[in-house]
């Protein structure tokens, strides 16, 4: 059977799925049919559903994303967490897709599944050229860098207590924060039947003897950067990967934004905002002082959390549990992500 007509037969499965879910709806067809060609580790599907209601014409733009069952974070990325934490952010001033229905029965769709409102807004990948000129060129008009580094103060400023998050596990003060990532990512590695790195094993002892220490708990999203949002009118319409957040200290966010793996040929932070308004926008709206010392922590912590995600892609295409081509691509980024590790470490 093709693509296409497997593509075929699932757009006929969604459109029964949503039928039960519309019952008062008649005429459904999806226009538009997208599979979106990023990401590591869900399926995602854009589509425009038409139907009706009481004889008028309705309209509808849904995103759909299904768990193929091998991704890169494994169990650490699941779909029904990610509909949880779009439910609580929805009357959030925090940008974020709105959530209509999460599915864990295998039997509609093959795989659990999530549904969520389309927003209005591009993508441009950062890495590439036409993304690069891209963000040069927003870089100049202003208003872009402006909304990024306020949609980041928005996030770290929100009630997470009110908006329900809690359920993502609240970090006691102190250095319970990061202990809990170094945890989770050792988990991942274990997990990829990788065979022993000095390097990495000499990174971690360095995490684990040098954690600093924090007692400010916000929403944490853990990949803040361009390629991570929607886009419409120089405007950020809609968070997007919800994969990584935790709670935590805010500065494991700002770091990422620091950090020059997220640009490529600029000194624009993430392709998009200079350094020194970065620093005047997000200490204005947070009240927050950027703590430089530790976000060289949280690079260093960065360092073992990619190490991580690459171990684990190309132990599952090693393992024939995944035959996507990027997936076995990785391998040769663990031996890069080292290098620069053993050089910050003073090899």
């Amino acid at each position: 059977m093709s693509d296409r007509d497997d593509s075929t037969i699932l757009q006929g499965r969604i459109i029964e799925y949503l039928r039960s879910r519309l019952p008062d709806a008649t005429d459904l067809t999806l226009q538009n049919v997208q599979r979106i060609a990023v990401g590591w580790s869900h399926e995602t599907w854009l589509f425009d559903l038409d139907y009706r209601t009481a004889g008028e014409a309705r309209h509808l733009g849904l995103c759909l994303r299904r768990d193929p069952g091998n991704a890169l974070l494994r169990h650490l990325s699941d779909l029904e967490q990610q509909f949880c934490v779009l439910q609580c952010l929805e009357h959030t001033a925090l940008p974020t897709p709105k959530p209509y229905w999460f599915e864990r029965d295998t039997a509609i769709l093959d795989a659990p599944f999530l549904v969520m409102e389309k927003v209005r807004g591009s993508c441009p990948n950062p890495w590439g050229r036409d993304g690069r000129a891209y963000y040069q060129a927003a870089a100049e008009r202003g208003a872009l860098p402006k909304s990024f580094t306020t949609t980041l103060a928005t996030m770290h400023t929100l009630d997470w207590r009110a908006a329900g998050l809690d359920f993502l596990g609240v970090p006691a003060a102190g250095t319970d924060f990061a202990r809990r990532e170094i945890s989770k990512w050792r988990e991942l590695i274990a997990l990829s039947e990788h065979s022993p790195e000095p390097i990495l094993t000499d990174l971690i002892c360095w995490l684990e003897d040098n954690i600093p220490a924090t007692d400010r708990v916000t929403l944490v999203h853990g990949a803040y950067r361009t390629g991570n949002f929607l886009i419409h009118d120089d405007q950020i319409s809609a968070v997007l990967d919800w994969e990584l957040q935790v709670l935590g200290d805010p500065m494991y966010d700002v770091a990422y934004v620091l950090s020059d793996l997220n640009r490529e040929g600029t000194p624009l932070l993430s392709n998009l905002v200079e350094r020194e308004a970065f620093f005047r926008d997000y200490e204005a709206a947070t009240g927050f002082v950027i703590d430089e010392a530790a976000c060289r922590y949280y690079n260093a912590l960065y360092a073992m959390r990619s190490v991580a995600f690459w171990m684990s892609a190309s132990g599952l295409y090693a393992a024939g549990r995944s035959n996507d081509i990027r997936l076995a691509r990785t391998a040769w980024s663990v031996p890069v992500v080292l290098e620069r590790a053993a050089r910050d470490l003073g090899y």
